[in-house]
């Protein structure tokens, strides 16, 4: 007589980690969650995500500036490079960790830095050097708030960026601080705000602009031009993205850029085409880039699937949709991202229009018990 099999706690915890998958409890969960079996088979058998790393192992030690009473202390270059560093620590922790669990070092790092920029003496040289530190920090740490949802620290740390990164006789910096703030903007209900700032930053930035963020400027200008209803806006800037990255070669250009790749400019056009309900052109780019795309990134990964669910759901493939929108509810459960979240809202709000067919109603089933809505 077989018994059935037994469970500990720790065995839930490691698949809620993801460090083991349940393959021997799938029928029981299935009947829990009132799905069909083949639905969690299905999501089992997608590639394992990469366990984010600790966030100590991708930042370096801290500054050591011990508190001296008295007048204030000589820095050099040093302490502002290592300030620099950071901010590039920072940003490829944010690759791979999410905005609640990253925004409290991040502020760290930007408060830190914004002391020592007021509590030492410096030459001209290394105050901008500093000066940039505090412009690159805030933009990271924007970032980073407004992926936690905290849009008004996030809008107000953009503008303390700017007004470093101007200091600092920093065009480019100000110009990125500016399109980010717009592209927040353009993604909380302030469309025209948006438009009007990314198209003046780029107007400051100049035509000395590296190529590659020349081409990240035009990319967020397409998005807000999407967001705002103007599609012809959209796909021009679409274009003049492609075709900055083109002149890319070996020059000199900030390090903030490093991400931006040809795959990368090809998401946003299908991002762009999805929200201008053109699946037919959408979802070929978005299901080959994906297939490629590092699963390690996380937060990025299943955003980039919520567009493709709802491109399947504009191509009338509800089935398909479904079995997308499950891939997304199961591996981002767990990231602490809003805008994880409202792409989620987004993408269930679509599913809506094809209930009653089994997959759908399985993903449906499958968000209520995950506390999903």
């Amino acid at each position: 007589m077989s018994s059935r099999p037994t469970v500990t706690r720790q065995e839930v915890y490691r698949w809620e980690c993801g460090r083991r998958v349940p393959k021997l409890w799938l029928p029981y969960l299935a009947a829990a969650l009132e799905v069909p079996l083949s639905t969690l088979e299905k999501a089992v058998a997608l590639p394992a995500v990469t366990t984010n790393r600790k966030l100590d192992e991708l930042l370096p030690p801290p500054l050591d500036l011990p508190v001296e009473h008295g007048p204030r202390r000589a820095i050099d270059r040093q302490a502002a490079d290592h300030l620099l560093a950071r901010a590039c620590a920072l940003r490829f922790a944010d690759d791979v960790v999410s905005g609640k669990d990253l925004i409290g070092p991040a502020f760290r790092e930007l408060d830190a830095a914004v002391t020592v920029m007021n509590g030492s003496r410096f030459t001209e040289r290394v105050g901008k050097q500093l000066l940039t530190a505090v412009g690159e920090l805030a933009q990271i740490a924007g970032w980073i708030a407004s992926d936690a949802g905290q849009h008004r620290r996030a809008e107000e740390t953009y503008l303390l960026g700017m007004s470093a990164a101007r200091d600092a006789g920093d065009p480019v910096l100000t110009a990125q601080l500016a399109i980010c703030l717009g592209y927040q903007f353009s993604n909380t209900g302030r469309e025209a705000e948006g438009v009007e700032l990314a198209e003046a930053a780029l107007r400051e930035a100049g035509p000395e602009t590296p190529p590659r963020a020349r081409a990240l400027f035009w990319d967020r200008i397409a998005w807000t031009h999407t967001k705002a209803g103007d599609a012809q806006a959209a796909m021009r800037a679409l274009g003049a993205a492609a075709e900055a990255l083109a002149q890319h070669e070996l020059e000199d250009e900030p390090p903030w850029v490093y991400w931006l790749s040809e795959d990368e400019l090809r998401i946003m056009d299908a991002r762009v085409f999805t929200e201008l309900a053109r699946p037919l052109r959408a979802v070929p780019i978005l299901v080959e880039t994906l297939a490629a795309y590092d699963t390690a990134h996380t937060r990025e990964h299943m955003l980039y699937t919520s567009w493709l669910a709802v491109a399947y759901c504009d191509a009338n493939e509800p089935e398909a949709a479904a079995e997308t929108a499950l891939r997304m509810l199961l591996a981002s459960a767990d990231l602490g991202s809003d805008r994880i979240r409202e792409r989620t809202r987004v993408v269930l709000r679509k599913l809506e229009a094809h209930q009653g067919i089994p997959e759908v109603d399985a993903v449906t089933e499958v968000a209520r018990a995950l506390g999903v809505s």
